[in-house]
């Protein structure tokens, strides 16, 4: 998906107009438009605007990562995580893929 329909489909999403969305971005609706239309691309800083003022992160909205996360707590376990050492990651990722084969397999036989 471009970035053009990531855009107009988080703003509908969300219930916002061009103008809302363009005055959270720091920008006029007129302009989001182009940028739905992809007339034109946001620069870095805009377009890092526009995730902020949708929730999402600026590599969701470029398409570089197609998962969502909105609770900040996931958010703040993946940080802690990112900052152990990688021996302990190992043992957190081996138990995290122990659980999740565990669930597929519970839903699988559901």
């Amino acid at each position: 998906m471009d970035i053009g329909s990531t855009i107009t489909r988080l703003r509908k999403e969300k219930g916002l107009s061009r103008e809302d969305l363009g005055t959270n971005a720091g920008t006029s609706g007129a302009v989001i438009g182009r940028y739905e239309r992809n007339e034109i691309t946001p620069s870095v800083e805009i377009a890092n605007k526009i995730a902020k003022a949708l929730d999402v992160s600026l590599d969701y909205l470029v398409g570089n990562n197609s998962v969502i996360v909105k609770d900040k707590k996931i958010l703040e376990r993946v940080e802690a995580i990112a900052n152990m050492p990688d021996d302990e990651q190992q043992q957190i990722f081996n138990v995290i893929d122990a659980l999740l084969r565990d669930y597929n397999a519970k839903k699988a036989y559901a």
